[in-house]
This record gives C-alpha cells, sequence and structure tokens, in this order.
C-alpha cells in the first residue's frame, strides 16, 4: 500500500490472494446414501436396488396394507410419473371426422322457427313466403345496388304481405 491518494498503489490488485477456488458441491448424507445399493430378496430371488428403490418399494407395501401417508406418497409418485410420461411423448390428436347431412325440410324448419318464413296459407298448395320484415331488412341495407324490374318482381313474389313493403328511393336500376 501507498500514502498515495487510493489505498492500493496502480496496478496492485485488491485482492492479492486472488479468487477463491469452487467448493465442492455440498452433498448431504441423504444424498450419499440414497445412491447405494442394497441385496434384497424377493419371492426367493436375489436382487440390488437402490436405496431409493427400496424406499419406494417400503411405500407401495406400506400403502397396499392401508398405510393413509403411504398411500399419499404413493398416488404422489405416481403423479409424478405421470407427467414425465406425458411430458416425453405427448398425445398424439386424434383425427375428427365431420359429416353432414344437408336436408330443405330442416333449413325449411329453421326458417319457419326463427320467423323468417311462413306459409301463405293452409293446404297441400301452399308455399312458404318471407316474412315482411326480413325482406324490408334486405332491402334496407345501406350501400346496396339498386334492383332490376326482375328482382322487384322476384321480392313482391317471394315476400308475404309485399304490399306492406317501404322500398328504398333507388330501387332500380
Amino acid at each position: 500500500m501507498s500514502g498515495g491518494l487510493g489505498r492500493f498503489e496502480k496496478g496492485q490488485s485488491g485482492n492479492p490472494a486472488g479468487r477463491p477456488k469452487a467448493r465442492r458441491p455440498h452433498n448431504s448424507a441423504f444424498d450419499i446414501i440414497v445412491d447405494k445399493t442394497l441385496k434384497v430378496t424377493q419371492g426367493g430371488v436375489e436382487r440390488e436396488l437402490t436405496v431409493d428403490e427400496g424406499l419406494q418399494l417400503q411405500n407401495y407395501q406400506a400403502a397396499l396394507k392401508g398405510s393413509k401417508m403411504a398411500i399419499r406418497a404413493v398416488l404422489k409418485m405416481i403423479e409424478k410419473r405421470e407427467k414425465a410420461l406425458a411430458k416425453r411423448s405427448p398425445p398424439q390428436p386424434k383425427a375428427i371426422r365431420l359429416s353432414a347431412e344437408y336436408d330443405s325440410d330442416n333449413a325449411n324448419e329453421a326458417l319457419l322457427i326463427l320467423g323468417i318464413a311462413e306459409y301463405d296459407g293452409p293446404g297441400e298448395g301452399r308455399r312458404m313466403r318471407a316474412a315482411t320484415w326480413a325482406s324490408q331488412a334486405g332491402l334496407s341495407r345501406p350501400g346496396r345496388a339498386p334492383l332490376t324490374e326482375n328482382q322487384v318482381t322476384d321480392v313482391k313474389f317471394f315476400t308475404l304481405d309485399s304490399d306492406k313493403l317501404k322500398w328504398p328511393k333507388r330501387r332500380q336500376g
């Protein structure tokens, strides 16, 4: 150090020992034990299990005997496994087959239910005609091109009470 303005001389580090060396990862006693293997005899067959697998096996057996805590632990393990499996291979979307059946009777029923059309009278010879309000709504749309004489005739023919229609000022082109 110098008696100058700063604490250290020019070019001298403030940490002469340097950066501390990286420490080894802190392994707990549990981490060390869980990685060990055990020899287990099951059904007369000897095999090796990790401590973690042995604990899981004990949980399964306790759950089968009715231990509520063990049952909860097993359910959590199952849920965790299901999430991991779903993450690895998401379910493939199933193809949806759409089919539509077009029937003019269905359309006619819809028009009648909605009040857009009505029959012009009773009996077999009756025709379905547009309700006056529905035709008026079509005629009153802004920005509509003027109607030809044939179109005016068709609107009058297919509207139930065509004499009640209010025609736009420029109804013909």
